[in-house]
Formats: C-alpha cells, sequence, structure tokens
C-alpha cells in the first residue's frame, strides 16, 4: 500500500511540474476550502492556539485569521511538490536572500555556522536556494518519513542543488563530523521537542514553551556563530530570505539566551503576520507544570 500511494504521488508530481503556479494556486484555494470547511483539520488546534497566543483577539479577528492560514497550509504544499521540479533559474526568481553578502562575511571569517529558523514563510524552497546561493555546505536536519519511498525520494529532491539532509536521530553525530568544516547547519527548531525532559522552558506567543535544546548546546559546544533566519511572502509564491545574527563567538551568553533570542525574534515576525506560521501544530501540547519538581 505504502509503494501505490507513492506511485500516485509521483505522477502528481510530473502532473504539477507541468502546471503553472497560477493554476495550482486554484487547487490550493480549493484545497484550503475543503480543509477549513469540510474536512475542518485541525481546527480546534488553530483556535485553541490563536486563542492562546492573542489574548485581547476578538472573535471576527480570529475568525478572519483562519482561512488564510489555511491557504497558507495549501499554498506551501503545493510550492513544495512544485519545488521538485523546477530548475535553480526558475526558483531564484521566486524566492531570493536580501543580505547574502553576511553569510559570505561569516564563510570567510568562521568555519561554521548554525542557522536557525521557524516553519514561517517557505522553508522548503530556502533550503533549495542555500544550496545554490551560499558558499558554505548546507547540512539540514529532518525528521524522516515513515514510507521509506517518500523519504528517499523527498531526500533525493531537496538535495539536488548540493544541500544534504541528515536525521534528527543522528544529530550529535553530524555536528561531530562537519565540526571544523565550513558547514552552514540548518535548524528548524519550533517543534514541540521529543524529550521534553531536556527540553528549554521560555514564554512565546504568551504562553510556557518547551523547546528544542539543540541550537543551544551546539552553540555552545562547538563555539559556532548563529543565524536567524527569516523568510517572508511578500507576494503570493514570490519569498525574501533575510539573515540576522545572533550570536557571534565572544560574545557574552546568559542561560539559554540563544533561545531566547531566537525565539524572540519568530514571535516578532508572527506577530507582524500570523497567516505565514504553521499554527495547525499541537505547540504546546507539553505544560511546564508537569514539568516541575
Amino acid at each position: 500500500m505504502s509503494f501505490i500511494l507513492y506511485l500516485i504521488f509521483r505522477f502528481l508530481v510530473v502532473v504539477f511540474s507541468i502546471l503553472p503556479l497560477w493554476i495550482l494556486y486554484v487547487i490550493s484555494d480549493v484545497l484550503a476550502f475543503t480543509l477549513r470547511y469540510i474536512v475542518k483539520y485541525r481546527l480546534k488546534v488553530i483556535r485553541q492556539n490563536l486563542k492562546n497566543s492573542f489574548p485581547g483577539i476578538s472573535k471576527k479577528e480570529l475568525e478572519n485569521l483562519i482561512f488564510p492560514i489555511y491557504r497558507n497550509i495549501t499554498d506551501l504544499t503545493i510550492e513544495t511538490i512544485k519545488g521538485f521540479t523546477l530548475n535553480s533559474t526558475t526558483l531564484k526568481k521566486h524566492i531570493h536572500a536580501l543580505n547574502l553578502n553576511l553569510m559570505h562575511d561569516i564563510y570567510d571569517k568562521y568555519n561554521g555556522v548554525i542557522g536557525v529558523l521557524g516553519h514561517y514563510g517557505n522553508w522548503e524552497w530556502a533550503a533549495l536556494l542555500a544550496g545554490i546561493e551560499l558558499k558554505q555546505k548546507t547540512i539540514a536536519l529532518y525528521k524522516p518519513l515513515s514510507n521509506k519511498y517518500f523519504d528517499e525520494y523527498f531526500k533525493t529532491s531537496r538535495s539536488k542543488f548540493g544541500i544534504e539532509l541528515c536525521s534528527i536521530y543522528s544529530t550529535s553525530t553530524v555536528f561531530e563530523k562537519y565540526a571544523n568544516q565550513k558547514v552552514f547547519f540548518a535548524l528548524v527548531a519550533d517543534q514541540s521537542p521529543s524529550n521534553i525532559k531536556r527540553a528549554i522552558w521560555i514564554t512565546f506567543l504568551n504562553q510556557d514553551t518547551a523547546c528544542l535544546q539543540g541550537p543551544e548546546k551546539y552553540t555552545r559546544l562547538l563555539n559556532l556563530p548563529v543565524v536567524y533566519v527569516h523568510i517572508n511572502r511578500v507576494r503570493r509564491g514570490y519569498y525574501e530570505i533575510t539573515f540576522d545574527i545572533l550570536y557571534e563567538p565572544g560574545q557574552h551568553l546568559e542561560e539559554n539566551e540563544i533561545t531566547k533570542r531566537y525565539m524572540k525574534k519568530l514571535e516578532t515576525h508572527i506577530y507582524n503576520d500570523p497567516t505565514q506560521w504553521l499554527w495547525s501544530h499541537r505547540r504546546w501540547k507539553h505544560k511546564k507544570h508537569h514539568f516541575d519538581f
């Protein structure tokens, strides 16, 4: 059954490669409507996340956000599938970095750099662009898919411009292997930690939030600079990337400071445009008081 689903998906990739984006966005609108009003995909989760994150929001304001949030989900889905067959020239027409020189300066100054980003904007296209534009070799940590056929295809397609995907289950090994090389470690680190006992707790979007320890741990362990990667949709199908240095070796760091700086940046952008973040995540499934000893 998993192989049959894979074959159907590969057929879909071929169809998407032929269709222009404007037609795909019509399909996206239909899918968004279906998810919102018929399937009601994680609607309770989205509503609750919004209510908790924006305590003063009115019911009308909240409801006005919901359909654009679904459309963001479906746009990302069709853009990801379309991205599997985009060439580098077309990709660079749809997403570009505003201050790429900052990354080139880091390349000249340091061996490696940790890049932190969230599920905001189109991180899939940003990863493809990194393989084209960055001087550093990009290592992207990802969670392997349970379907081995999908997982292998996704790894191959995402790596087509030179980035390397490594399993989050071998994070320590990956950092150790590339510790002294000119590498950009890309961490999408705004998901809920699987090992909650090692989580870093901060206040994020008005809530006690468990954060992954990876960026904090490896910044300190390897003494690497940290860059926040912001991916912003300027209009449908077009994105801009900006890099912002969060930390350079030699600076004084308070406890959990990297995590706080990273999540504060992400929070600011979410407040600026909530519809570009992935609200369907069960981001706050863990409650801090359950782990206070």
